[in-house]
């Protein structure tokens, strides 16, 4: 969760690779194909639901790390958690990779894409299916670590999240009323 957050620390929204740049990737070789990726992800709100983002850190490639923070408007955090799964298999497809092995302080994500768990939300449902489809195009795999072994993803989730939450009833609010 991001209730914790220091509150004084400045809102930045980072998306290194967007799906623009990702275009002209997809298709015959390109300069950025690699074969194996490592993405640590992360997902949260401010809130359940909140202001959320998403933060993927995303190694192996050719041109070195991807990062991604992005904010995604008033989520819940198992939504938030999903998006960045969403967000890290987009990215790796995109990069034409082979292989994207996926680290999740996320444990009921994780079980839920591994089949342990069921998904019962309709919306987490859907997300799950999508995730599963793009998942099958690429050896993949996805594994839980404690929350203190994704502290970069976390650290970009949280900022996305607290610049999501900046935009309060049509204002933007200053850092002290975060």
């Amino acid at each position: 969760m991001l209730e914790d957050m220091d509150n004084n620390e400045e809102c930045v929204e980072t998306s290194i690779l967007t799906p623009e740049d990702m275009s002209g990737m997809v298709g015959t070789s390109s300069p950025h194909t690699m074969s194996d990726l490592v993405a640590y992800i992360d997902g949260g709100s401010l809130g359940n639901p909140g202001p959320s983002g998403i933060g993927v850190v995303i190694d192996g490639s050719t041109d070195g790390t991807i990062r991604i923070a992005k904010s995604i408007g008033r989520q819940d955090n198992n939504v938030a958690e999903y998006l960045a799964l969403l967000e890290a298999l987009q990215c790796a497809l995109g990069l034409e990779a082979e292989a994207l092995h996926v680290f999740s302080d996320s444990e009921v994500m994780v079980k839920q894409m591994s089949g342990e768990y069921s998904c019962r939300s309709p919306r987490l449902y859907s997300l799950n299916w999508i995730c599963r489809k793009l998942a099958r195009s690429l050896d993949f795999s996805i594994s839980h670590v404690p929350r203190e072994s994704n502290a970069e993803a976390n650290s970009l989730a949280s900022s996305a999240a607290r610049n999501a939450g900046r935009w309060y009833n049509g204002r933007v609010r200053g850092p002290n009323e975060l």
